[in-house]
């Protein structure tokens, strides 16, 4: 069954809504566990809703530093009785996955409100040690040949997609520039120092093609959110914004050589029949962008450009918060930084935030409908698990 014939027979998502948006500040590293990070983020949502503890009847989790412990155990340690309870282990498309699995949850009568949360800590070996031991593809066919962690294969990615489609540095750095000039409005992103293209191309290259400022931070946060009826938000005095549409695809061209597209180019025509509006109508993108090459995908195959094209759509757009297309308002992981599986988290969150008018940086101009992607679990050549959600104004 293709993708497209899938989502068709999905049922819509109404009466759910996200509210609440939540981030605890990022830094560079911590000597607590991903616990702290989990009750601090949770903390603000509690305090910001007015919800008391025993409101909360659903918890979704996602961290890659919780072992040995999982979400039952976060569930403990926040002091939360639920009634249903998920773990999501899919890195930067958890955010994506955690929506839909709490949605449906919500819609099925399960939980009445459900907290998404995502956290991790970053000590200062973390970065090794995760990426040692991060799958059995690292394990076997990554790590063993000297290559300590995503650069090299995201170098492979980006060196593919270059010698395909003629991309240039100069493409991928357009982007970076972009992104820290939104982040600059952003008092939590780790990185607001204006970048010029000339500081991008003569940055040490890191990975061949892959140079410093194509990489995110590795740092410690959290993201949270709170999933709901609408009634509940209406009666709280909540602002929200409603759930038109999401998907998810895992491993879902497994036949590629090597990635040049992912589960958006399955997913993406579906997606906005869904969600009943088009692609003029997406008033901004928040796409996973732990490296720009995989950005570039993310445009491409969610029909904003023909394969192959990003570069040129990019030359013809502005990607600042105030320009013609609005990508990664906050920021982006390239400059805000990446708190492991909360980074995934990262664009929803801002999403969430934009359509409800509480940002805490740069806003879009009068915002109705917006756009999250999510991309996650690299193995040595593609990552495995993609996802997007299309969210509006209330």
């Amino acid at each position: 069954m293709t993708g497209r014939a899938a989502t068709s027979r999905r049922r819509g998502y109404d009466g759910v809504v996200l509210c609440v948006p939540q981030s605890v500040a990022y830094q560079r590293y911590s000597d607590f566990g991903a616990h702290r990070f989990f009750g601090q983020v949770l903390k603000a949502m509690l305090e910001e809703s007015g919800l008391g503890k025993d409101r909360i009847d659903g918890l979704c989790v996602s961290s890659f530093s919780l072992a040995p412990d999982n979400a039952v155990g976060v569930a403990d340690q926040l002091g939360l009785s639920l009634t249903w309870l998920d773990d999501i282990p899919f890195g930067g498309a958890s955010a994506i996955v955690a929506l839909r699995r709490a949605a449906r949850a919500v819609q099925a009568g399960d939980a009445d409100i459900v907290a998404c949360l995502a956290a991790d800590t970053n000590h200062a070996d973390s970065f090794r040690r995760n990426t040692a031991s991060f799958s059995l593809f690292s394990q076997d066919a990554v790590y063993p040949y000297g290559s300590g962690g995503p650069n090299a294969s995201f170098a492979f990615l980006t060196d593919h997609y270059m010698r395909t489609y003629g991309a240039a540095a100069e493409d991928f750095g357009a982007i970076c520039i972009a992104q820290r000039d939104n982040a600059a409005a952003n008092p939590g992103a780790l990185f607001r120092t204006p970048l010029t293209m000339e500081a991008y191309l003569a940055a040490p290259m890191i990975a061949d093609p892959v140079r410093l400022y194509d990489c995110v931070m590795p740092c410690a946060g959290a993201e949270g959110f709170f999933v709901m009826r609408e009634e509940i938000a209406v009666d709280k005095g909540f602002p929200f914004a409603r759930l038109l549409a999401a998907s998810e695809q895992h491993n879902p061209f497994p036949g590629d050589p090597v990635q040049i597209r992912g589960g958006w180019a399955r997913d993406g025509d579906a997606l906005f029949d869904q969600a009943g509006i088009g692609r003029g109508d997406i008033d901004f993108l928040q796409a996973y962008d732990d490296y720009p090459v995989i950005v570039m995908l993310q445009i491409e195959d969610l029909g904003f450009c023909g394969k192959g094209e990003a570069s040129a759509f990019i030359a013809d757009h502005d990607l600042r918060t105030t320009g013609s297309f609005p990508l990664n308002t906050s920021g982006g992981q390239l400059s805000v930084g990446q708190a492991g599986a909360a980074g995934g988290f990262l664009g929803l969150v801002e999403a969430i935030r934009q359509l409800t008018g509480r940002t805490s940086g740069a806003s879009v101009k009068a915002p109705r409908a917006g756009l999250v992607s999510g991309f996650g679990m690299i193995n040595y050549d593609r990552g495995l698990c993609s996802g997007a959600a299309i969210l509006a104004e209330a």
